[in-house]
């Protein structure tokens, strides 16, 4: 699943982001393409229980 995949690797950005010290936007951005992912997978597992294809 690609929701998956952008859900950990974002959020492992995220972290190796904060230790490396860079910039808080870079950190910032990460975390939001992980929210976003997550929401993502949110919707695509109620979609799934609810019986839709795909």
């Amino acid at each position: 699943m690609l929701a998956v995949y952008g859900l950990v690797v974002c959020g492992g950005a995220a972290v190796v982001f904060g230790y490396a010290g860079l910039p808080v936007i870079l950190i910032v951005v990460a975390v939001a393409l992980a929210v976003v992912a997550a929401i993502d997978l949110v919707v695509i597992i109620r979609r799934k229980a609810h019986g839709e294809p795909g």
